[in-house]
C-alpha cells in the first residue's frame, strides 16, 4: 500500500494552504455571450438554495497526490485542507478521472515539462461539492455540486473578450500548476465560481466527472457538422469513443470508427459505431472507400494524434468535406500530394482545444441527463485514490480506458 506521508509546504513558492488565484477582474464585455452564460447559471443552481444552511464539518488535514520535483509519479501526502479567499469554493472532490495529458504529466516527460509547472496536484477532471464559500461567489452555495471548467481564462484578453474565452491567451490551468496548484487529485480542493460549472440535474459522479471530456467530444461533433453526413472517428481512446457516441446522438447518418487494436474497436460499436477498420490490418482508405461508394468520408474527426493518420486522413475525405483535429501529434506534419488531397478538394480544417464556456457543458449534460449518450461502457476501473500508481500502470500498459478515483475512499 501506498505510504502517506504528513508535508508542510511554507518553503514552497506557491504553498498548497494558501494559494490564492490572481486577478480575479470580472469580464467587462457587456452584452456578451460570456455574461450570458454565467447569468444562465443563476436560474439553475441545481437545489443550492436548499443547502446554504447545511454545515459539513471540514478536517484539518486532506489526502491528495502532489508533485514538487521533476521526477517520475507523484506523492500520497497529508496536508491542510485550503482556505476559499475571495471569490473561491472549497470543493469536496467526489471523483476525478485519469486524462491522456496526466499520463504525460505523471512521467514527467517534455510535454508533461511543457504543459505544467512544479508545484501541483494533478487532476483536471472532477467532480465534486461545495462545503464552504469564500466572498463574493454569488449564488453558489454550500451542497452545490460543481464540474471544474480547468480553463482558467483571465476575461481580459483578445479572446475572452469575443467570446473565446476557452483559448484564453492567459490561461491558467487547473491541475496543471498554471496559475493555481490546486488539482483534483485531492480529498478537497480550491476552485475559483468562475469556473465551477453548476450542475443542474441528479447526474451520479461518474457521469459528471466525465463532462469535461466529453465536452471535449460534443464541441468536435458540433464544429465539424455530421448531422445526416457519414463521420470517420480514427482513434477510439476515450475522446474517440465519446465522439463516435455524440456523433450518434447528434444525427449522423453513418460513423466509421478506426483504430489498430481490436478491444477499442469493439467499444467503438457499443458506442455507436456502425464499421470498424482496423487500420493495422486492413487497408484504410479501401475500407473507406467501399463504405462510402466511394466518395470518401464527408466528416472525419481525427482523434488518435498519430502523425501518420494526420497527415494521411485528408485521402479519405470527401470532396468538400470537414476535417477536425482533435489529437495531439508530437512529431512535424507533413501532407502527400497536396493538390488532390488538399487544395482540390475545398475542405474544412478545423481544430479545438477545449470547451466552449458553459455552452458545452450544457449540451454535455443535456445529452447524458437525457439518455441520449451512455457514458459508462468506457469507464473501465473506478478505484481509491490511494491505488494510483495502479491506475497510472494500467494506462502505461496501454490496458484499460477511461479510469476514474475516487479521493474519498
Amino acid at each position: 500500500m501506498q505510504k502517506c506521508v504528513r508535508l508542510t509546504f511554507a518553503h514552497q513558492r506557491l504553498p498548497f494552504s494558501d494559494c490564492v488565484w490572481p486577478n480575479r477582474a470580472k469580464t467587462t464585455q457587456h452584452g456578451s455571450r460570456m455574461e450570458a452564460q454565467f447569468t444562465f447559471q443563476k436560474f439553475a443552481l441545481s437545489n443550492a438554495t436548499q443547502f446554504k444552511t447545511m454545515a459539513e464539518t471540514i478536517p484539518a488535514t486532506m489526502k491528495a497526490l502532489v508533485k514538487t520535483k521533476p521526477t517520475a509519479s507523484y506523492e500520497l501526502v497529508e496536508i491542510p485542507v485550503p482556505v476559499p479567499g475571495d471569490g473561491e469554493l472549497l470543493i469536496k472532490v467526489e471523483r476525478v478521472s485519469i486524462c491522456g495529458s496526466d499520463i504525460n504529466l505523471y512521467t514527467w516527460n517534455e510535454v508533461g515539462q511543457a504543459i505544467a509547472t512544479l508545484p501541483f496536484t494533478p487532476g483536471h477532471e472532477c467532480v465534486g461539492k461545495v462545503v464552504k464559500v469564500g466572498p463574493n461567489c454569488g449564488e453558489i452555495g454550500v451542497g452545490t455540486r460543481i464540474g471544474v471548467e480547468n480553463h482558467y481564462y483571465c476575461g481580459n484578453c483578445y479572446q475572452c473578450t469575443h467570446d473565446l474565452p476557452h483559448i484564453c491567451k492567459s490561461m491558467g490551468q487547473f491541475g496543471h500548476g498554471k496559475q493555481t496548484v490546486h488539482g483534483g487529485c485531492s480529498q478537497y480542493t480550491i476552485v475559483p465560481a468562475r469556473y465551477a460549472y453548476v450542475l443542474k440535474t441528479n447526474l451520479t459522479s461518474q457521469q459528471a466527472c466525465l463532462l469535461e471530456p466529453f465536452g471535449v467530444a460534443q464541441h468536435a461533433i458540433e464544429e465539424v457538422e455530421c448531422k445526416d453526413d457519414t463521420l470517420l472517428v480514427i482513434g477510439c481512446g476515450p475522446i474517440g469513443l465519446l465522439t463516435v457516441a455524440v456523433g450518434r446522438a447528434m444525427g449522423a447518418k453513418t460513423i466509421i470508427a478506426a483504430d489498430v487494436i481490436p478491444a477499442k474497436l469493439e467499444l467503438a460499436k457499443t458506442m455507436g459505431a456502425d464499421h470498424v477498420i482496423n487500420s493495422k490490418d486492413e487497408d484504410m482508405l479501401a475500407a473507406v472507400m467501399k463504405i462510402t461508394n466511394s466518395d470518401g468520408a464527408g466528416c472525419i474527426v481525427e482523434a488518435s494524434g498519430s502523425p501518420y493518420m494526420v497527415n494521411t486522413c485528408f485521402t479519405f475525405l470527401r470532396k468538400g468535406g470537414r476535417i477536425l483535429l482533435v489529437g495531439l501529434p508530437k512529431q512535424p506534419l507533413h501532407v502527400e500530394n497536396v493538390l488532390h488531397n488538399v487544395i482540390f478538394k475545398s475542405l474544412t480544417l478545423k481544430t479545438i482545444h477545449g470547451r466552449k464556456i458553459f455552452h458545452t457543458w450544457e449540451e454535455s449534460e443535456r445529452l447524458i441527463s437525457q439518455g441520449l449518450v451512455d457514458i459508462s461502457p468506457i469507464v473501465s476501473h473506478d478505484i481509491p485514490m490511494s491505488k494510483f500508481e495502479d491506475a497510472f500502470s494500467t494506462l502505461l500498459k496501454a490496458e484499460g480506458c477511461k479510469i476514474l478515483m475516487d479521493p474519498q475512499a
